[in-house]
């Protein structure tokens, strides 16, 4: 007995029991193999989520021009800049400063829309887009403002400058003196109302000809701001698909292309200022609002027509996209 209480009989281990466990504890690491699996490829998806996520916020798509910007009209934080200090010919867009001084000196009250402006031998002449105009004519000063924003029209870019000034030369002086006093870098200079190249108006003994316009694309971008936010009323004006001329018996179409209903229309696009010439190729400052947020856009220097649209909405998708990812990010914050 007590051989027996010392060495308790021990009984050979069940084939069938072994098995069972052999199996369980297979099954338990494949589990753990499978819900590694899917926590790697979990963690796979969330990075490549947030890699899509960095790269719609902070890397622009290339832009295919001389220089570019985009800035939010609200603040003037810069969203995207490329060469945008590089001083270059802008052609029609510097007409933004003669628009600015038609505003000035209307709400001065030293000049009226519905003054009378006559029309001189330059102005009748001068090359490039125009209403059309010939010597000794008149039309109101909104005719011309109206022409010079929708139609970038030359004629009524030096109609306005000599009725102003007195002559082309000393509406150029003023154009560069406002410029300095709403903060535009000393790159850009104004030689004449049009954005026309000089070699073009040395048959002109009257025209402002001594020296050609560059601008950079930051201070068209400030000065469309500038205009944007001071005289938001302007809007209006560059909106405008069509001007009709009761004179001329005609209607003037946009050359802003990106206007509802135009071939390269872009939702929210309400402006701003198209310009060519062969020396500045084809450029663009646009403006454009969605969702509470107002982007500018500078594109210069770009190869056609189309180019200039193609490249700005480029630059509005990617500037739209990432207001509205930060937005609601901070939303979902805060």
């Amino acid at each position: 007995m007590d051989s027996i209480a010392k060495h308790p009989r021990q009984f050979p281990s069940s084939p069938d029991l072994s098995r069972k466990q052999t199996g369980t504890l297979r099954t338990k690491r494949i589990r753990r193999k499978g819900h590694a699996r899917l926590s790697l490829l979990l963690l796979l998806f969330v990075a490549i989520l947030l890699v899509v996520f960095i790269a719609r916020i902070f890397i622009p798509p290339p832009i295919k021009a001389s220089s570019a910007i985009l800035i939010h009209a609200d603040t003037g934080r810069v969203l995207y800049a490329m060469h945008a200090d590089l001083p270059l010919p802008p052609a029609s867009m510097s007409k933004m400063m003669t628009e600015l001084l038609v505003l000035d000196a209307v709400q001065s009250g030293q000049h009226a829309w519905v003054e009378n402006v006559p029309v001189s031998r330059y102005a009748a002449e001068v090359p490039g887009s125009g209403i059309g105009m010939h010597e000794g004519e008149r039309y109101t000063l909104k005719q011309l403002f109206e022409a010079l924003i929708i139609h970038s029209a030359n004629d009524a870019a030096v109609a306005i400058a000599e009725h102003l000034s007195g002559s082309e030369a000393r509406f150029a002086e003023t154009m560069n003196e406002r410029a300095k006093e709403i903060g535009l870098s000393d790159r850009t200079v104004f030689a004449n109302a049009s954005g026309l190249p000089a070699a073009d108006l040395l048959p002109f003994a009257e025209a402002a000809s001594d020296g050609d316009t560059v601008m950079t694309a930051r201070d068209s971008a400030m000065l469309a701001r500038w205009l944007v936010n001071k005289h938001p009323d302007l809007l209006e004006v560059t909106s405008q698909r069509d001007l009709p001329v009761p004179q001329k018996k005609l209607s003037l179409h946009t050359t802003n292309l990106m206007l509802p209903g135009e071939p390269h229309s872009y939702e929210g696009n309400d402006g701003f200022k198209t310009g060519y010439t062969r020396s500045a190729g084809y450029c663009f400052t646009g403006t454009a609002s969605r969702g509470g947020n107002r982007l500018i856009s500078v594109v210069m220097g770009t190869g056609n027509a189309d180019q200039r649209f193609t490249e700005t909405r480029k630059l509005m998708d990617y500037g739209f996209e990432r207001q509205g990812i930060l937005s609601n990010l901070l939303s979902g914050l805060f």
